[in-house]
């Protein structure tokens, strides 16, 4: 591509970037349209977005990766996409309060009339929708289960509060922050793109020591993905080692006694 091309593309990318729109490449667009023949589909879209995407993605053709991909052993997807993402969604959009009803562990509802939310998340290791939000009565940021929220509703919240509220949940998320360090053993470093994408949904950096040829991959994840993360390390096994986070490798080194414990010989 000649320097007058490469800038002619840059003008046009840019000129889309400042009009709000997205350019599909045709593989993309063959690929949105398989995923719209989802049964989720119909909940996660309007009636009327989901017809006019579907006559825009009319002329492409669908990956039909039912004819060529098998899955076996797979676990049971609980929640693809929950009818209260949207609503909720809309409340965290607009700045606004929450009132929540939500069934507790042990049998019963509660209610919770004054929240404020912060975001949606899924979690990849409990495979579960869960709503972050900040307690207002507790003076707690709480965690909850969107299959175990009963109801959700917009409260009013005074516009000055709003930068404090927010400001707090700042903190207490900085709060709940870890950090480990990751260490590739040097002979496992051609497989570094598969081991990097193992940790793609975390938060990373990578540095190289050339002296030693040492890849440390520094993760940042907060406390209640822990589990899901020890999970990934030991998905890689003698490919990677844990040498800053003390937490994680107590966890590691238990869970190896424990084997060692089942399977050891006497």
């Amino acid at each position: 591509m000649n320097p007058f091309e490469k800038i002619f593309n840059f003008q046009i990318i840019s000129r889309l970037e400042e009009a709000g729109s997205l350019a599909l490449t045709s593989q993309e667009r063959s690929w949105l349209k398989t995923m719209l023949g989802h049964p989720a589909a119909a909940e996660a879209f309007s009636t009327e977005t989901l017809r006019k995407l579907n006559s825009l993605l009319e002329p492409e053709a669908s990956i039909e990766v039912g004819e060529i991909i098998i899955e076996k052993a797979r676990s049971k997807e609980r929640q693809v996409y929950h009818p209260l993402l949207r609503p909720l969604r809309r409340i965290i959009m607009q700045n606004q309060g929450i009132q929540l009803t939500y069934a507790i562990k042990h049998g019963g509802e509660r209610i919770d009339p004054s929240g404020f939310p912060h975001k949606l998340e899924y979690n990849m290791y409990k495979r579960e929708w869960y709503l972050q939000w900040y307690s207002t009565r507790q003076r707690s940021l709480m965690s909850t289960k969107l299959r175990n929220i009963v109801s959700a509703n917009p409260a009013p919240i005074p516009a000055h509060r709003i930068e404090g509220l927010k400001a707090r949940i700042s903190r207490l998320l900085d709060g709940l922050r870890e950090s480990a360090c990751i260490q590739v053993i040097p002979v496992y470093n051609a497989e570094l793109s598969r081991i990097l994408s193992t940790f793609s949904c975390f938060d990373k950096s990578v540095a190289f020591d050339e002296a030693t040829g040492i890849y440390r991959i520094t993760v940042h994840y907060m406390r209640d993905d822990s589990e899901f993360l020890l999970s990934r390390i030991r998905f890689l096994g003698l490919r990677v080692k844990i040498t800053e986070g003390e937490q994680l490798k107590q966890r590691m080194l238990k869970s190896a006694e424990m084997a060692v414990g089942r399977y050891g010989e006497e």
